[in-house]
């Protein structure tokens, strides 16, 4: 499944990402890495959710 992610710069340095798709899914990170990891585990979540409630 591809889903589109929109990163962005933090102002304090950093990055914080949006999941266009998926409202209320954003997460963030110190590093392009980090953030990467957390998207992952920002996505599986929200469907894991979504799933559980039947909204998808």
């Amino acid at each position: 499944m591809k889903i589109k992610e929109i990163v962005h710069q933090a102002k304090g340095g950093g990055y914080w990402a949006e999941v266009p798709a998926l409202p209320g899914c954003i997460t963030e990170g110190d590093t392009m890495e980090e953030l990467e990891n957390n998207l992952k585990d920002a996505i599986e979540g929200w469907l894991e959710v979504a799933n559980d409630h039947h909204t998808i």
